[in-house]
């Protein structure tokens, strides 16, 4: 066992740097000064330089060569699947190309920003080859003779395969697509007038994250361009955003990332600083916070709670009852924003980026072409065109950053919530009768338990699995709940 422990020692030590990184990381989106850009690309790039250095450590293989994984329980054969497998993938990608792209994703972040405020495609292109370039170039270290996009995929969904989600997503388009249609020819219900300050949105914003069970004496909420969750174990931190005129956008983007930070949070404590101390995958991941957001958080149940704190907090805002306000929080209308569509369209957005992304990584699209390319897709499959870049390929964030291979565990996460929706369900008979008392507990101590003190015990699929009674997750649970839903609601 003297190996096993000299190598998880050694791991927690570079699970705790990891963490550091992501604060750097944190920083830049919410309070660092737009002056220090350049300096922050700089300690970015020195510390994935020293992440990588410790992650393609000759001495981790030589501890893995000493360990007999058979003398291990289940957790530390699972913590030696984590570390060998990036090891395998450290020494795969060269030093010089994991500080290169550090350096480049911090000062991409920076000029997208830009861009996306003066609605500049142009202005960000240049940069945004660049990125790809050298996610190309560690896709084919990756790959060996395999998918390339296979190889950036499996960072953040460890297993999946670009062909298996495109059967997936084909299975749901059909579906997706007549119930769109049959829902867009309903007349729309009435939505929220006024305007709705500023400090008003964050008070009821923090009363809402305890609701979802959010521990501030671990975290802390923000505002952000682009909202998200950062950090682990004992600090996991949550950002939103705000408008004058649309309140759901701050109440919403907060379930979400309250979602991935209750996960975070909720990791079985024995795991903390090791690799089974954060989210098995990006995938089940997005399960959560999907969850959170719509099974539960756009429920009739619930939104009768949240309607009597938005009149607490605001007075009128011309929704006359709850029913109504049910109706307004599902509202399904024509929207160019991702992260701000309905439960009918949203996959749909996934679906045209994950197309997009795995064509600029296989060299079908370049990168002069993609705002047409958008375009083009986006009117075909929406039916109306896009107004401006920030409206359409500037919107997220995703891309500057360099993270390709996310964006499809956007909609295998909302499968996934489906498939424990359905579960949680039969698990908790009374959920909606405390959800409109504006109790969670139930919820999301089946989630915590089922799912989320796991960490990164499981291999992602399993992990549904498991929660669900061992059957495979698949699309057919999320279609279901979103036909009855919206079904009735519109009376289609």
């Amino acid at each position: 066992m003297q190996a096993f422990d000299a190598l998880m020692a050694y791991q927690r030590e570079t699970e705790a740097l990891s963490q550091v990184a992501g604060r750097l990381g944190w920083d830049q989106e919410t309070m660092m000064p737009r002056g220090a850009s350049e300096q922050r690309g700089d300690e970015m790039a020195a510390m994935e330089s020293v992440l990588h250095a410790r992650r393609e450590a000759p001495q981790i293989g030589e501890w893995l060569s000493q360990i007999d994984a058979d003398g291990l329980d289940d957790v530390g054969r699972a913590q030696i699947r984590h570390i060998r497998r990036a090891h395998e993938r450290a020494t795969k990608v060269p030093a010089r190309l994991a500080s290169e792209l550090a350096r480049i994703i911090s000062r991409a972040h920076v000029i997208w920003a830009e861009a996306r405020a003066d609605d500049d495609f142009a202005g960000f292109a240049p940069i945004l080859s660049e990125v790809i370039d050298l996610r190309r170039e560690e896709a084919a270290a990756l790959a060996g003779d395999g998918d390339v996009y296979d190889a950036l995929l499996d960072d953040y969904e460890p297993g999946a395969k670009a062909s298996d989600l495109d059967a997936m997503f084909g299975a749901l388009r059909p579906r997706l697509v007549a119930l769109r249609e049959a829902v867009l020819a309903k007349p729309a219900p009435q939505g929220v007038t006024g305007t709705f300050d500023e400090q008003g949105q964050m008070k009821l914003t923090r009363l809402i994250a305890r609701s979802f069970g959010y521990d501030f004496k671990r975290g802390r909420v923000d505002k952000a361009v682009h909202p998200f969750s950062s950090g682990s174990g004992d600090d996991v931190r949550i950002t939103t955003r705000t408008n004058a005129l649309d309140p759901f956008g701050c109440i919403y983007s907060t379930i979400h990332e309250v979602g991935h930070a209750s996960y975070e949070q909720n990791i079985h404590r024995d795991f903390r600083l090791t690799p089974l101390g954060k989210g098995v995958s990006m995938g089940v991941h997005e399960s959560q916070s999907r969850i959170f957001e719509n099974q539960l958080g756009r429920s009739r149940a619930y939104t009768g709670w949240l309607f009597a704190r938005m009149k607490d907090t605001f007075g009128d805002f011309g929704i006359a009852d709850e029913e109504a306000f049910y109706a307004a929080v599902n509202t399904v209308k024509n929207g160019y924003i991702r992260t701000e569509a309905d439960e009918v369209q949203y996959n749909l957005h996934v679906l045209l980026r994950f197309d997009l992304e795995r064509a600029l990584i296989k060299g079908d699209l370049a990168v002069g072409d993609l705002e047409a390319a958008w375009n083009d897709r986006f009117e075909a499959d929406f039916g109306f065109a896009v107004d401006k870049p920030s409206d359409g390929v500037l919107q997220d964030v995703h891309w500057s950053a360099g993270l390709f291979g996310y964006f499809p565990t956007y909609s295998l996460g909302n499968v996934y919530a489906g498939c424990l929706h359905k579960a949680l369900c039969n698990a908790v008979p009374d959920l909606d009768a405390r959800l409109a008392e504006g109790d969670t507990s139930a919820a999301i101590a089946w989630l915590r338990d089922s799912v989320q003190t796991h960490g990164g015990l499981y291999e992602p699929r399993d992990v549904i699995a498991r929660a669900c009674g061992g059957d495979e997750p698949s699309e057919g649970p999320l279609l279901d709940y979103l036909e009855e839903k919206f079904g009735v609601l519109y009376g289609v």
